[in-house]
């Protein structure tokens, strides 16, 4: 089976995507974590990664779709969750057009509908683990007194990203809303799209993606 989560930054999309990978054996593909591999990795497609970077410059479409390829054609587990990608229409044609190829179809187009206002409360509350990634926040999940990850065990090591303050996080809902939401209306006429309520607890989401993904 293979997903796309969709959603604006904070709605919660990677908390779940872990979730789906420890409990159905899927393989997330975030574009983030692909392009670092890439770049590490010494392969011919690596170099190209690490050039472009070197130079500060945006990724192509091309070589993100390659990067996706090279995973689409190695180890499968329960599917793909696609995770920062597609983020505008040409991407998701690209996307559709590669899974063709590969004899791979999409099975669920996932939306994580949250509230503007309620996000950004939810962010700027919002520190991980300097060991593992996992998240805390001021409101719903508090640091533990001791000091410990409940994740990983490590003591004392919990940051708060430069960009969770509210007038960056709004910025990057406007950029959102004008480049990836176009999506939304794109996979609804497909007849491809669900929507979960990205702002109700942890398990309430988890179980609402697993209502979809069984259904």
């Amino acid at each position: 089976m293979n997903i796309i989560l969709l959603g604006p930054p904070g709605a919660g999309k990677g908390t779940q995507a872990q979730h789906l990978v420890k409990t159905r054996d899927m393989i997330q593909l975030s574009t983030g974590d692909m392009l670092r591999e890439a770049k590490a990795s010494g392969t011919e497609m690596g170099k190209k990664v690490a050039e472009v970077m070197a130079r500060g410059d945006l990724v192509t479409d091309e070589i993100v779709i390659g990067l996706i390829r090279e995973k689409l054609e190695g180890e499968k587990g329960g599917g793909f969750i696609f995770d920062g990608f597609p983020r505008t229409l040409p991407q998701a044609d690209a996307l559709g057009k590669l899974l063709k190829e590969e004899g791979e179809s999409l099975d669920a187009v996932i939306e994580m509908q949250v509230d503007d206002e309620a996000l950004v409360d939810r962010i700027t509350a919002r520190s991980t683990c300097g060991g593992c990634g996992a998240v805390y926040n001021d409101n719903t999940k508090p640091i533990p007194e001791d000091g410990v990850c409940t994740n990983c065990g490590k003591k004392d090591d919990f940051v708060r990203r430069a960009d969770d303050n509210e007038e960056a996080l709004r910025n990057r809902l406007m950029e959102y809303y004008k480049k990836t939401s176009p999506l939304i209306g794109y996979y609804y006429a497909k007849n491809m799209l669900s929507t979960v309520n990205g702002l109700g607890s942890m398990e309430e989401v988890t179980a609402s993606i697993a209502g979809i993904l069984d259904a």
